[in-house]
């Protein structure tokens, strides 16, 4: 497993668990007020992160650059567990959880498709994701390499079985 990937897989790990542990040691507000008091308060403590940030609201929207990749990761064990196919219509993503429906829209050509998240990246901090080449080609994507994107979480796929070969 290539050293960047288990660095930049131990910050995303870190920060998840220090996002939860602040969550559970703030109180509830009683009002809508405190709410948003709570809101600021926690917005000022979150440690800054050189991630792209989504330009609308949640995590069901976000825009940034996306590249592909490809044929050499043929074979390989992706984060889910399943092998990386080329061919298929996936997608590897920092955060969203494995088996999220993804619509990419390239924003230069408006060009879409749907994807699933099976794996983890990409590495390059100034990046939100990276499409396999079958789908890079169905955005037209694929001469660009690096290209400003949409992402959209439109669903959730079935869990998919793996099996354990020893």
């Amino acid at each position: 497993m290539p050293f960047r990937f288990l660095v930049a897989s131990a910050a995303v790990l870190a920060f998840s668990f220090s996002s939860i542990a602040t969550a559970q040691t703030q109180a509830a507000p009683a009002s809508a007020a405190d709410a948003a008091k709570a809101a600021a308060a926690t917005a000022a403590n979150a440690p800054a992160t050189s991630a792209p940030q989504a330009k609308d609201s949640g995590d069901k929207v976000s825009e940034g650059k996306l590249a592909h990749y490809g044929r050499k990761f043929n074979g390989r064990k992706t984060a889910s567990g399943e092998r990386f196919n080329a061919g298929a219509m996936t997608m590897a993503h920092k955060t969203l959880p494995f088996g999220s429906m993804v619509k990419v829209t390239n924003l230069a050509n408006k060009r879409s498709v749907v994807v699933r998240v099976n794996d983890r990246g990409p590495t390059a901090d100034d990046r939100i994701g990276d499409l396999t080449t079958a789908a890079a080609r169905k955005i037209k994507m694929t001469h660009a390499g690096v290209i400003q994107a949409k992402l959209e979480v439109v669903g959730s796929a079935k869990a998919r079985k793996h099996s354990a070969k020893k």
